[in-house]
């Protein structure tokens, strides 16, 4: 293990320079620039507020704040799994070139989505000012749902990325996937209005238990359950272990399909 950590330790300027590089291309020759993290999750929200609360008239108090806090969770993850998938094949040059650890590519992409991330949770709380909403002590909760989500997205990025190398077809399929994933996360709609057997459904999808636990800590200043965190924990650590192997036992025949 230690081994695991002097390498990466070693290469971690790269990885400086590959989230930096990833930030500038996203909002090269673009006028606001970083403002648009912030611009993009208010603007959603806005819309989706206006439209589905005047649609579907949800029971929930402050109805802004519950689809924001759900657009940002389901968004990092389609974002950071959506960029880490196309790692290996974007940086194909590089990789002919020189010896660089691959799963460096595949951590800058979902580092680079997190500073999103980390601009949307700004966001959010510059919305619960703006609305009045108190801000509870539980709020700093929020690092814990945050950081297996992350951790969630890494493991399904590895997963992607290195399966995309060989079948390209994953970059098209995969968005159909997420489509399909957000109507089975419940970033719009509240569980209480769901089917008993969609329900449970609903609750094998490991974004619905993250989303939920976020929402705890930060909206409704309650502490998220110990079964909810297990539970987290033990989805968020089989795809990370599926994820790091997948990727060991391809990696070096990434090489032979770029």
């Amino acid at each position: 293990m230690s081994i695991y950590i002097q390498n990466f330790m070693k290469y971690k300027p790269l990885l400086d320079e590959l989230v930096s590089r990833d930030i500038k291309i996203k909002y090269r020759k673009s006028i606001l620039g970083v403002l648009w993290t912030l611009l993009n999750p208010l603007l959603m929200m806005i819309v989706l507020a206006v439209v589905f609360s005047n649609l579907f008239r949800f029971d929930i108090e402050n109805f802004p704040l519950y689809l924001l806090s759900g657009q940002i969770i389901f968004n990092f993850y389609n974002d950071a799994t959506t960029n880490g998938m196309t790692a290996i094949i974007g940086n194909a040059a590089l990789i002919k070139k020189v010896y660089v650890p691959k799963y460096m590519f595949v951590i800058s992409r979902v580092f680079s989505s997190f500073i999103n991330l980390m601009a949307s949770v700004t966001a959010l709380m510059l919305v619960m000012i703006a609305t009045r909403a108190e801000l509870h002590w539980t709020i700093v909760l929020a690092v814990v749902p945050l950081t297996l989500l992350v951790l969630l997205s890494l493991g399904i990025g590895l997963i992607l990325s290195s399966v995309t190398v060989k079948f390209r077809d994953i970059e098209h399929l995969y968005s159909v996937f997420t489509t399909a994933l957000m109507y089975l996360t419940p970033v719009i709609y509240p569980m209480s209005i769901l089917p008993e057997w969609l329900y449970h459904i609903v609750m094998l999808n490991p974004l619905t238990n993250i989303l939920l636990m976020f929402r705890d800590v930060m909206i409704y200043n309650t502490v998220f359950s110990i079964s909810s965190l297990v539970l987290a924990v033990i989805e968020t650590a089989v795809f990370m272990v599926i994820g790091l192997v997948v990727f060991y036992k391809n990696q070096d025949q990434f090489i032979l399909n770029l």
